[in-house]
């Protein structure tokens, strides 16, 4: 999955050391906020000492994460995990806020049909009645 935005926190980095493996581990995430009509705020996460590092993301920045979700259950509770593995830096003056997309056909308006006014008379064809209404 994909989403853009702006980056507008960076949250505490996160380490440890795995009780089952001894292995160190470290874990940031940041919330960024999209730039749709009514504006979503979304935390996703980054794992790995070495990935934090390469994405070196900053607050501020117009970026476009893929991620993948991820649930898990605690206490019989459902809890999303959104978890980053490419970000991708967008160029802030292509972002134009508040800015929507004109729809597809399926959701566009329908056409309204021209006035009575407009629309050619239909005559009727040679030897036919004028009126061919069964009733």
């Amino acid at each position: 999955m994909e989403i853009e935005g702006r980056i507008i926190n960076v949250l505490d980095k996160q380490e440890g050391t795995s009780n089952r493996t001894g292995n160190h581990w470290a874990s940031q995430e940041y919330v960024i906020e999209t730039h749709d009509q009514y504006p979503r705020k979304c935390c996703f996460r980054v794992f790995g000492e070495d990935r934090i590092n390469a994405m070196n993301i900053q607050v501020g920045e117009e970026v476009r994460v893929s991620f993948d979700v991820d649930a898990r259950e605690y206490n019989g509770r459902w809890y999303n995990t959104l978890t980053a593995w490419k970000v991708d830096r967008i160029d802030p003056a292509a972002v134009q806020p508040g800015i929507q997309p004109e729809p597809t056909a399926p959701f566009a308006a329908p056409q309204q049909p021209a006035p009575f006014g407009d629309q050619p008379e239909a005559q009727p064809a040679e030897g036919s009645p004028t009126d061919d209404l069964p009733f």
